[in-house]
């Protein structure tokens, strides 16, 4: 399932951004063209970060993006934005922009249970941040081996 979320079209490899709205819009596309979430969804996300703060920094250059489910998410998505530059979101450095939409609490879960773990381990992790577009879309398509 995992797989069919983050599709190639759905991962985004840039050299920079003017700031992390632009980046959460631009990772934000994909999921708008193929009208799983709505242009709300994407506002959501900026208004939460711009109201809480940088939570949504997980790790060292890793942001899981996402708003409330189900608002302006008509459809589980996922996808995937890396910076070769880090983009400031807060205060804090970010190369990945990861969007999550889910339409409950419970659907998206399994899918993102089975990607986080390519973001937990240190070697995938270092792929994703080098930034190679082929070498991204074959590590997510391992996954469904």
């Amino acid at each position: 399932m995992a797989n069919k979320l983050l599709t190639e079209q759905n991962i985004q490899v840039i050299d920079n951004a003017s700031d992390w709205q632009m980046a959460v819009k631009k990772a934000s596309e994909p999921l708008i063209k193929s009208k799983k979430i709505t242009d709300r969804y994407v506002q959501s996300m900026i208004t939460s970060v711009k109201e809480n703060g940088p939570y949504m920094v997980l790790s060292d250059y890793f942001a899981l993006m996402h708003a409330r489910p189900g608002d302006g998410v008509n459809q589980v998505g996922m996808s995937l934005l890396v910076s070769k530059q880090p983009i400031d979101l807060a205060g804090k450095p970010v190369k990945i922009f990861f969007i999550m939409a889910a339409v409950d609490n419970n659907s998206h879960l399994e899918s993102l249970q089975k990607i986080m773990t390519i973001f937990m381990d240190d070697q995938s992790y270092k792929t994703v941040l080098d930034g190679n577009k082929k070498q991204i879309v074959n590590l997510f398509a391992k996954m469904e081996e």
